[in-house]
């Protein structure tokens, strides 16, 4: 290639200019040609080298390092939305046992205000029973003292004319 690229600047300087004892511009053009054919080639092996033992290697770890990224944000967004439906259902079963809660307690309060107003309806009837029992206890002993009186009212009436009337009339004076 050497031998080519210096005939065609040899003939085409010799054409233009004609021959002299300075080298050409082509023949300077093909000798730095021909010197930079090896770092040409050496450009090329690094290139490949760094395609093989750098890029290659680093793109296949980024990937990765994406790829588990990824799947761990994945798995935060699944273990989130898992967290939010049992925040879900817990408030859900929060509310139950309260609503359960509050229905028992209002059953109880019926069962102890039906006991309260039973024991109310049982102390009112003993207690008209009793005041029954003492209004008939309080007529025969009202009944009792009238017959005592009756009976003494006319021994005290024998008296009270013995007191006021003289003793001629047969009084006590």
């Amino acid at each position: 290639m050497d031998a080519i690229v210096q005939q065609i600047g040899a003939l085409v300087f010799s054409a233009v200019v004609g021959e002299s004892a300075q080298p050409s511009i082509l023949d300077q053009v093909g000798g730095l040609l021909k010197g930079a054919v090896p770092t040409s080639l050496l450009f090329l092996v690094l290139v490949v080298a760094y395609q093989l033992l750098v890029h290659k290697p680093l793109s296949a770890a980024l990937a990765r390092r994406k790829e588990l990224t990824e799947g761990a944000m994945d798995d935060a967004r699944k273990a989130v939305a898992e967290a939010e439906a049992k925040t879900a259902e817990y408030a859900e079963k929060l509310r139950l046992a309260r609503t359960e809660a509050y229905k028992v307690r209002e059953q109880r309060s019926k069962q102890w205000n039906a006991e309260r107003d039973a024991t109310l309806d049982e102390a009112r009837k003993s207690a008209h029973k009793r005041v029954g029992q003492a209004m008939v206890e309080l007529d025969s002993e009202a009944a009792a003292a009238r017959k005592t009186i009756e009976a003494s009212s006319a021994e005290l009436a024998a008296q009270a004319v013995l007191a006021v009337m003289p003793a001629a009339a047969g009084g006590a004076r």
